[in-house]
């Protein structure tokens, strides 16, 4: 880590009735001396003058000031709030550059943090996360992971994985030696219960994943069902073009969108039947590769339509068996069924709006926003290490099945704690976290 003493400004560009600049490092005392004069008292706010290096008043307002270890990032830690405008911060800025400061990169702040042992990698990342969340539900989640709860959760599941792997070490290493321990069925059964945990933290990671990146839903169904008619009235704008000609959708098209600050990823596709041109083809074969890749399908079907054609190919046959799908009537203008709930699936009008209240409804519920108070927010990353996890943890649970040795069960619950380390930053590599800091805001 760099001895430097950076700052940035940690408010949004543009004008505001108060700016802030950040500042972190060793340096960080004698900066604001030449600025303000004496220091303040720690963590207190206190009115002073912003001097140049001319003794003229650049600008006046408050300093707080937070000696390290006791601050943010464990260093000495500075901030001066100003008035908003971007002429003043940057004449700021400029002055504490000419002293000797820094300029920041983007989330220095929290990586000092995190190098610094002030937070771990669930709580730097929970930082940006709660400045980027899109809907209460996501900034409530995001809170979560910032106040630890992510972290406790991981960390009890590598404590118990410690545990066990300390009792059959502790075997391998003393064979010779009489040792109280675990018979078989009781390593088997502490195997399963953290089998079954890894499994559940999975799950609610899941779903927080889906709060800051959104739930992906594809929308699928036979030509001419509506399909792109749905996707703008979801939208609120016309997104697709929509023709009475069938096939006119030949691509994937990716819309963006939030349903009540939810965010959304809505994927349109071509209208699955057999045979038709190359690019038709194309198109159909694409549908099928983004519906294997969904969070959930909607299933468009024509109430109005007279039959079937027999040449087209039915949608059932096309659905993956993991992804959940809901059927949405669509129509339901021209055939006269009523709006909303049905047997047989969301019976809606993407013309008229009919139905569409409830369909926002359904969907908001599939991302988890009735019971998302149990939820932390998470990444990628965050799935894919417990996925890895849970791939150690089935390895040495298979092997003791089998009646392997400690050595390999131990090997297999080694990966596993490797695994959820590396999403605490107990186990991880600088490549990682210049990739996770990259992503951050400058001045945080």
């Amino acid at each position: 880590m760099s001895d430097a003493t950076i700052c940035a400004v940690a408010t949004p560009p543009g004008r505001g009735g108060i700016g802030v600049i950040r500042l972190s490092g060793p340096a960080t005392a004698s900066l604001i001396e030449a600025m303000v004069g004496a220091l303040p008292s720690p963590r207190r706010a206190s009115f002073r003058r912003f001097a140049g290096d001319d003794g003229a008043a650049i600008d006046e307002g408050l300093v707080l000031w937070f000696p390290g270890p006791q601050s943010f990032t464990g260093e000495d830690v500075a901030e001066l709030h100003g008035h908003g405008g971007p002429v003043v911060m940057d004449r700021l800025l400029q002055r504490l550059l000419a002293l000797g400061a820094e300029l920041a990169a983007p989330g220095e702040f929290s990586h000092r943090a995190y190098l610094n042992g002030r937070i771990d990698l669930t709580r730097a990342e929970a930082i940006a996360d709660l400045i980027e969340a899109g809907s209460e539900s996501a900034a409530r989640a995001a809170v979560r992971s910032l106040q630890g709860e992510f972290a406790r959760t991981v960390e009890r599941l590598v404590q118990r994985l410690t545990d066990l792997r300390v009792h059959l070490e502790a075997g391998i290493d003393f064979a010779d030696e009489p040792l109280e321990g675990l018979a078989l069925d009781g390593v088997l059964e502490r195997i399963e219960a953290i089998a079954a945990d890894v499994a559940e933290t999975r799950q609610a990671a899941g779903r927080g994943q889906q709060l800051q990146e959104g739930l992906t839903v594809v929308i699928a169904g036979r030509p001419n069902a509506g399909k792109s008619s749905l996707l703008n009235a979801l939208a609120g704008r016309d997104a697709a073009i929509v023709t009475a000609l069938a096939g006119t959708t030949r691509d994937v098209l990716d819309t963006y969108l939030h349903i009540d600050g939810l965010p959304l990823r809505v994927l349109d596709t071509a209208g699955l039947r057999q045979g038709g041109d190359v690019v038709e083809q194309e198109g159909v074969r694409r549908a099928r590769q983004a519906m294997q890749q969904a969070d959930r399908i909607l299933l468009v079907e024509d109430d109005a339509a007279a039959g079937t054609d027999p040449g087209v190919a039915d949608p059932q046959t096309d659905l993956p068996s993991a992804v959940p799908v809901t059927t949405v009537i669509n129509k339901i203008d021209l055939s006269g069924r009523s709006a909303g709930v049905a047997d047989d699936g969301l019976a809606v009008s993407a013309l008229t709006g009919e139905g569409m209240a409830a369909l926002r409804e359904h969907l908001r519920a599939s991302l988890g926003e009735d019971d998302s108070e149990a939820v932390f927010i998470a990444r990628r990353r965050h799935l894919q290490s417990l996925d890895a996890a849970a791939a150690g943890v089935d390895e040495a649970l298979e092997a003791a099945r089998a009646g392997a040795g400690e050595e390999l069960i131990a090997e297999s619950l080694g990966q596993a704690q490797q695994s959820l380390g590396e999403i605490t930053g107990a186990v991880t590599t600088e490549d990682l976290l210049g990739r996770i800091f990259s992503t951050f805001c400058i001045g945080k």
